[in-house]
């Protein structure tokens, strides 16, 4: 069994990561997932927040997905997002500035369509707030 495989982290407007990893680590809906080289070939949804790369040598690099899918192939595992950058380019403040809108109007809402549209805006800002959180946490251990 090889002990990397190829990983391609791919947004609607660029191509965000391309290289051989030893493990990836996402947000999946059921729950977070691991995978390693030889994992069985998966399809599954991804839920706004973090992806951890573990590229060969143990260097890890974190990616913020707003959802997408997963495939998990032999020797390659794809992720195609919505939208995706590297964790170190979000914008906390900017994050929190977000949450607050949704959580606005989610308290305002007026439509059921006003009601879903801040939910999903308040579920990616939770996310982004979380993934600024996850790479702080582990820039302090470090």
């Amino acid at each position: 069994m090889a002990n990397s495989f190829t990983c391609n982290i791919v947004s609607a407007e660029a191509s965000i990561f391309s290289g051989t990893v030893e493990q990836v680590i996402a947000s999946g809906i059921m729950g977070d997932l691991g995978i390693l080289p030889g994992h069985a070939p998966l399809l599954t949804e991804l839920k706004p927040g973090p992806v951890r790369v573990i590229q060969d040598g143990g260097k890890e690099e974190n990616f913020y997905v707003s959802g997408g899918f997963m495939e998990v192939q032999p020797d390659v595992v794809t992720i195609l997002a919505d939208a995706a950058s590297r964790a170190s380019d979000l914008n906390e403040a900017a994050a929190e500035e977000a949450r607050q809108q949704a959580l606005k109007a989610f308290n305002e809402k007026s439509t059921e369509l006003d009601y879903t549209r801040a939910a999903a805006e308040l579920a990616e800002a939770v996310a982004q707030l979380r993934t600024i959180q996850q790479l702080r946490k582990k820039a302090g251990k470090g």
